[in-house]
């Protein structure tokens, strides 16, 4: 009876360590996984961490796989790739005391990440803030135009001011871009203003010029057209001179040639005349009566029997022939006729292209036109000299 309770007095504790044993076990079971989970960091390849063991700095954990003493250590990363980050909008006082915003990107690179984790606390951060006051303080030196136009000094000047303190963080600046510069709403105003007034100048200037030209292009052309004109009445002149002379020549000529004929024959027509008359009484000169008589030898069955003197006409010598063109009348006739013929849409063609600007005639400058009327006259001029001195000779 009193075996039992001593029996199982003896069991107990063993049950109790049998109990405890798996639990102890699962217990380092589950500390062993975290101690290789912990002691074991994959870097990526893009990413630079920075080790320490009990708060000490040991080393930089490169990409691929590290082994670093769990539970004591503690990893920081850093992305070695190029960064950007945006400056907040600024406002700032130009030189000229004009109030102006802008804002700016700032593409920064980790070059050192060891500097960039013991010598400033978040290098973001602190290039963020040193890019706002070098921008205000940029903008600050530089006049409101030049805050407007120069953009790439602007960014030159704050990548200038920026590189030397963030090489000591082991940040490399790489570019700075300012993304606008506006001037407060009175400055735009005015500007705008400016602007207008400036276009209205421009466009008033333009219309002076073009009027100016116009009335240049204008005097010129009736300068030409003046010239031109006196230059055909010239040489309607000269023609029309040329033309009384060889009248009086083939006056002159024509006459010669017909000699006494010509003059009894004018004789006859006053004789008819007279005849016509209401008087029965004529008076004839005898030089008339010699002439009829001699002139009777021509008609066929006159009664003048007596000899005498023929009437004889005249032939045109070579040189008269040739001044006058009596050889080359119907050539003349032809050119003439054929220079009188009018393209009516030729004209209206060469009319209509002249008035659309597109006429591809060039007129000559009035200097040059004078001159070749002036030579073509002097030439014309130097060949009847030598004509006159031919027929002289």
């Amino acid at each position: 009876m009193h075996a039992s309770p001593q029996i199982g007095g003896m069991f107990a504790p063993l049950q109790l360590g049998g109990t405890v044993f798996p639990l102890v076990a699962l217990l380092l079971l589950a500390i062993a996984i975290v101690a290789v989970y912990q002691a074991v960091e994959i870097v990526n390849a893009y990413e630079k961490r920075a080790l320490t063991v009990f708060g000490e700095y040991r080393k930089l954990l490169e990409p691929g796989i590290n082994f670093i003493p769990p539970f004591v250590s503690r990893t920081y990363t850093f992305d070695m790739r190029t960064q950007t980050l945006d400056v907040p909008r600024q406002e700032a006082i130009t030189r000229d005391n004009s109030p102006v915003t802008a804002d700016a990107v700032v593409y920064i690179k980790v070059m050192d990440a060891r500097k960039a984790f013991l010598e400033v606390d978040d290098y973001k951060k602190a290039v963020s803030n040193l890019a706002q006051t070098t921008l205000r303080a940029v903008l600050g030196d530089m006049e409101l135009d030049d805050t407007l136009n120069k953009r790439q000094e602007i960014n030159a000047k704050i990548r200038k001011e920026l590189d030397e303190p963030t090489d000591e963080w082991g940040i490399r600046v790489e570019s700075v871009e300012v993304r606008e510069v506006n001037p407060s709403k009175d400055v735009q105003q005015a500007m705008e203003q400016q602007t207008s007034a400036e276009r209205k100048r421009r466009a008033m200037i333009l219309e002076a010029q073009g009027e100016r030209r116009s009335a240049v292009e204008k005097a010129e052309g009736d300068k030409q057209s003046n010239i031109i004109r006196a230059q055909g009445e010239k040489q309607s002149q000269i023609l029309e001179a040329q033309g009384d002379a060889i009248s009086t020549v083939l006056r002159a000529k024509s006459a010669e040639s017909m000699g006494e004929r010509a003059i009894i024959e004018r004789g006859m027509e006053t004789l008819e005349a007279i005849g016509q008359g209401e008087s029965t009484t004529f008076v004839l000169p005898q030089e008339l009566t010699s002439l009829v008589g001699r002139y009777g030898k021509h008609l066929t069955g006159g009664d003048v029997t007596s000899d005498g003197q023929l009437l004889e006409g005249l032939d045109f010598d070579a040189e008269t022939r040739e001044m006058l063109g009596l050889d080359d009348i119907e050539e003349i006739l032809g050119q003439i006729d054929q220079e009188a013929e009018m393209d009516v849409e030729s004209m209206e063609a060469e009319a209509e292209a002249i008035k659309t600007g597109a006429d591809p005639a060039k007129i000559k400058d009035p200097d040059e036109v004078i001159a070749e009327m002036d030579g073509e006259l002097e030439t014309e001029a130097a060949g009847d000299g030598d004509d006159l001195e031919t027929e002289t000779n």
